[in-house]
């Protein structure tokens, strides 16, 4: 072997056994299981029925429980108020629809679920666009649902006076019992009626309790 073969060898041999350098590590763009956030509850409109709100949400309870899909949704909700209303000089508490023919759902939206759902007699669709559910919005979920929250915390039913402003009225008890007038206010709140009745030829406003008033 002459020196120059020689020489050209031990220089090969010199490159592939020298340390080559490390190449800086490369970040993945895949998130890992850690950072992947889980599928969450998300509330949507569905469109329903009207006057059937309450046995609809019971039938799609049992269609996802034989489905075997019930945990996807967590709730499903007919937003109601308790209302304390007269008729016929009786008092009755009533429960009253906040979005008559609406159902509001809590749940992880995919096929199963919406199919389920979809499919249920009484249903018509999800509140959308273009065909496809759109989940509610923060600024929704606290208008339409915190509405029932508020109900569901109050001791007592709200009242429900079925007098409006210029309603003629007669008073059928205390001082001014017999008197005619017209409706001024209805304060709700408080369960009180503003009439504005004729005393020596002067309009004098009364606030009385709703039930002290009947429609003339």
């Amino acid at each position: 072997m002459s020196l120059e073969e020689e020489n050209v060898i031990n220089e090969h041999s010199d490159e592939v056994g020298s340390p080559q350098e490390e190449s800086a590590p490369v970040e993945s763009t895949e998130p890992t299981a850690e950072e992947t956030p889980a599928d969450e509850n998300q509330w949507y409109v569905l469109k329903v029925q009207s006057n059937r709100e309450n046995s609809i949400r019971d039938a799609i309870l049992r269609r996802l429980k034989i489905a075997g899909i019930e945990e996807r949704v967590a709730e499903v909700v007919v937003p109601t108020e308790k209302v304390t209303e007269m008729k016929g000089g009786k008092k009755r508490v009533m429960e009253r629809k906040f979005y008559p023919g609406y159902i509001m759902c809590r749940m992880i939206m995919d096929e199963d679920t919406w199919f389920t759902i979809r499919e249920t007699p009484g249903v018509g669709d999800f509140v959308g666009s273009g065909g496809k559910p759109v989940a509610m919005t923060a600024d929704d979920v606290a208008r339409m649902l915190g509405r029932k929250e508020k109900a569901a915390e109050e001791k007592q039913p709200r009242l429900k006076i079925s007098f409006d402003k210029g309603d003629r009225v007669k008073i059928k008890e205390g001082a001014f019992e017999n008197f005619e007038g017209n409706v001024d206010e209805v304060i709700e709140s408080k369960g009180l009626v503003r009439v504005i009745v004729n005393v020596f030829n002067r309009p004098t406003p009364v606030e009385l309790e709703y039930w002290q008033v009947e429609p003339v």
